[in-house]
């Protein structure tokens, strides 16, 4: 058996392999031109007989790279021959950022006039839907509910819609929520939604929220629900305002 000391021994940089700087100079400059090489930045031994080295890169976009051309000799032979040359990124090398799939870096506000935005034919977010029955009867009935839709939202997708909902604006974990004087449930703004999330969401229709127009959880709520109402008039109950700016509040003697 091996020692551990033995295994994890540097390799021997071969002598030969290592004074074949100009082959491998040459090398590069076939690869990327004569303008593209500058100086020699030193080398490394990969294995036995096998020794890359390492020249600066000059091309313009391409700070902190350079170029490794991997050299070897053969057992016995007295000739070093190129095996590969390639651009690699050095320690301060300027890097294009991780690619992120397209599906996955685009924004609900990409979308503009005229864009498309492509559904994948695998996208668990929806499932088939019945476009078509055999009973002429039960199609009317189909077409006139709106049924019939080549796809419709998997339980997955309804899944995804009322975390993203609930977790957002128009949930009940914002302060506007917090502070409401009561909840969407029971507010005559909020209309429900059809399909099993209408169990848990509705819309709101008051044009004086911010919420007009969104989707709302049962349990949100904002200080225009339907139930606020102003004082009526004559109310002896409210408290009377006063504009102590403009106003001095005179103490009167009850005598």
């Amino acid at each position: 058996m091996t020692p551990a000391s033995t295994r994890s021994r540097a390799p021997k940089a071969d002598a030969a392999a290592v004074k074949a700087v100009d082959d491998a100079r040459t090398a590069a400059v076939e690869v990327g031109g004569a303008d593209a090489v500058g100086e020699h930045l030193g080398h490394d031994a990969e294995a036995e007989r096998v020794v890359t080295h390492y020249f600066a890169c000059l091309l313009s976009g391409y700070v902190g790279w350079r170029w490794a051309v991997t050299v070897a000799r053969a057992s016995r032979a007295k000739t070093v021959t190129v095996s590969e040359c390639v651009l690699l990124p050095g320690a301060d090398a300027v890097l294009a950022p991780a690619w992120v799939p397209w599906e996955d870096r685009v924004k609900p506000e990409d979308l503009g006039p005229g864009d498309l935005l492509p559904v994948a034919a695998d996208d668990p977010r929806l499932e088939p839907g019945y476009t078509s029955v055999d009973d002429p009867h039960t199609q009317n009935v189909v077409d006139e509910l709106g049924l019939g839709r080549e796809w419709v939202l998997s339980r997955e997708g309804r899944g995804e819609a009322a975390t993203r909902w609930y977790e957002g604006e128009g949930g009940p974990h914002t302060d506007i929520a917090k502070s409401a004087p009561a909840q969407c449930a029971s507010c005559g703004f909020a209309v429900p939604i059809a399909g099993s999330l209408g169990q848990g969401f509705a819309v709101c229709t008051n044009e004086r929220t911010p919420f007009d127009g969104t989707v709302v959880a049962h349990d949100h709520g904002c200080g225009g629900h339907s139930d606020v109402r102003l004082p009526e008039s004559g109310d002896d109950s409210a408290e009377p305002v006063v504009d102590t700016v403009a106003h001095e509040l005179v103490p009167m003697d009850a005598s």
